[in-house]
Formats: structure tokens, sequence, C-alpha cells
């Protein structure tokens, strides 16, 4: 095989694996999806739980961070 072949063979052999990562992608966002109806449906606020879900994959300095920046932006506008 020469090295223009087994050019050809990698970047296809990458191509197929991005494919079928995104294919895995788009069925988990419907996924997804379809447990934020069913949050809808059971009487919660999507908004809200969209920001837990945020918030819950901060660490806790950057959750810090973020709050303080937060208070910060409130108070400079008058609504905190």
């Amino acid at each position: 095989m020469t090295k223009t072949n087994f050019a050809k063979d990698q970047l296809k052999s990458i191509v197929e694996r991005i494919e079928r990562l995104e294919e895995e992608k788009q069925a988990l966002a419907e996924d997804i999806k379809e447990v934020y109806a069913e949050a809808k449906g059971n009487g919660f606020d999507t908004k809200i739980l969209r920001k837990v879900v945020r918030i819950r994959k901060m660490d806790a300095a950057q959750r810090s961070t973020e709050e303080e920046m937060l208070d910060l932006y409130l108070s400079a506008v008058g609504s905190g």
C-alpha cells in the first residue's frame, strides 16, 4: 500500500468515525429534548432546569466566580 493510499484510507476512516459520532450526538440530543419535555409535562420549569444542569457541570471555584461576577454586575446596574 502506498503512502497516499494509506493517507486516503486513514482520512476516510476518520470521516466515517466523525459521521457516526455526529449521528450519536443527534440521537442523544433528541433523548435530552424528550427528558426536558417530560419534565415540563410534570410541571418543572425547563429554563431553570437547564440552568441547574449547567451549574452542576461547574467546579466550585468556577461557580463561585460566576456568582460573584453576577452579584457585581447586578449591583452595578442597580438590580442587586
